[in-house]
């Protein structure tokens, strides 16, 4: 049995792409997570991000029976989905789910929105991929397959949001982006998804300086993440979604402090490949 659990960044941008030499080394694409759970493809977000991972994944052959968790869907999580290759390839099989749409809309109804005139010249229809959109409650756990265990819980971000964590061979990844909260106070169902995490990604766009302005704006701090780390003993944690106005040289200053106040803290690189 193939028991690899192993995480690739593809966009790590929250709000808007922000591509150019200022976000080179960071990433200039908004959030789109690979992981891999064994043989099994899991996506999490389809930002722009996911336009390069599919064309990678596209090299690779057939997709077969793949996962794609949105965390919700403003358009810097799903901008990316209509050009995302393997849609368009008729072997290839999607399940893709939303836990903060019903009663008011559906994940297909979403993808219906997104790719119709007079602002996206096809529709759904074009692909080709055998597509199952399922809608769920956050909160709820999802039966996937045998092994790897999904358990959810809803998010703090307006209009809502899902935090998702995978359990698969004795280790874990919590994915918890678009995220406010209380500063300094934790929702308890989000601490006991979170708790003994080997790896959780957080929504850290904003500093404490910047969070002041932005109440309401649906996302948090890195300190903020750190305290939850701590509190719900996360093994390794991960600063995600950065702002795109925090250029390379931002970034720099913002992985020092954080791995000074925290050591073995990282932060979310296009690119970059974590194997736990």
């Amino acid at each position: 049995m193939n028991d690899r659990l192993s995480v690739r960044f593809w966009g790590v941008r929250g709000s808007i792409a922000c591509p150019g030499p200022q976000t080179v080394r960071y990433g200039g694409n908004t959030p789109c997570v690979e992981v891999r759970c064994g043989d099994h493809l899991i996506i999490f977000d389809g930002g722009t991000g996911i336009r390069p991972l599919g064309d990678w994944l596209m090299k690779k052959g057939e997709v077969t029976d793949a996962d794609i968790f949105f965390s919700h869907c403003h358009v810097d999580h799903i901008g990316g989905l209509p050009f995302f290759a393997p849609f368009y390839g008729e072997v290839n099989t999607f399940r893709l789910w939303a836990g903060n749409l019903q009663p008011d809309y559906t994940m297909e109804g979403v993808m219906r929105i997104l790719m119709s005139e007079p602002t996206f010249p096809i529709g759904i229809e074009t692909f080709r991929a055998r597509m199952d959109y399922r809608d769920f409650k956050a909160g709820d756990t999802l039966a996937l397959r045998d092994g790897i265990s999904i358990r959810t819980v809803p998010l703090d971000h307006p209009g809502g949001a899902t935090g998702y964590r995978i359990d698969f061979a004795g280790r874990s990844i919590a994915y918890l982006t678009d995220n406010e909260g209380r500063p300094g106070e934790f929702d308890p169902a989000l601490l006991a998804l979170a708790k003994g995490a080997d790896l959780a990604i957080y929504d850290c766009t904003f500093t404490d300086d910047e969070i002041h302005d932005k109440a309401g704006w649906g996302h948090s701090t890195w300190r903020d993440g750190l305290r939850l780390a701590d509190e719900a003993g996360i093994k390794t944690f991960c600063l995600f979604h950065h702002a795109p106005e925090h250029d390379d040289a931002f970034m720099d200053g913002l992985a020092k402090e954080a791995q000074a106040a925290r050591p073995g803290t990282i932060v979310a690189i296009e690119g970059s490949v974590i194997e736990l």
